[in-house]
């Protein structure tokens, strides 16, 4: 077992609103320029929600840095996850080869 990926919120935490607020944008901004509520986001800052689809397009416009890297990251995150859950009834399973 690997080493677990960061959630997307972590980044957000500890990355971007620190940058955001060294430009002199508040959380209460970043909120309202993304159209979501303060809830939401600190779901996701304390990775007790997900980024979906609709917040990853808002991410991603907002950030300037597109969706896709927040939906991958938080696939790759969810993937590890139940793996992990996982790990002992995926070794009893078996493997077919399709072709």
């Amino acid at each position: 077992m690997s080493r677990q990926p960061t959630h997307p919120g972590a980044i957000l935490r500890e990355d971007v609103i620190p940058a955001l607020k060294e430009q002199g944008v508040s959380v209460s901004q970043f909120v309202r320029d993304l159209h979501i509520s303060r809830n939401l986001l600190y779901g996701i800052l304390d990775e007790t929600r997900p980024i979906t689809p609709n917040i990853a397009v808002r991410l991603g416009k907002v950030l300037g840095n597109g969706a896709d890297i927040w939906l991958r990251m938080q696939q790759t995150y969810d993937l590890w996850v139940v793996e992990n859950q996982l790990a002992s009834e995926l070794e009893e399973m078996p493997v077919y080869h399709v072709t």
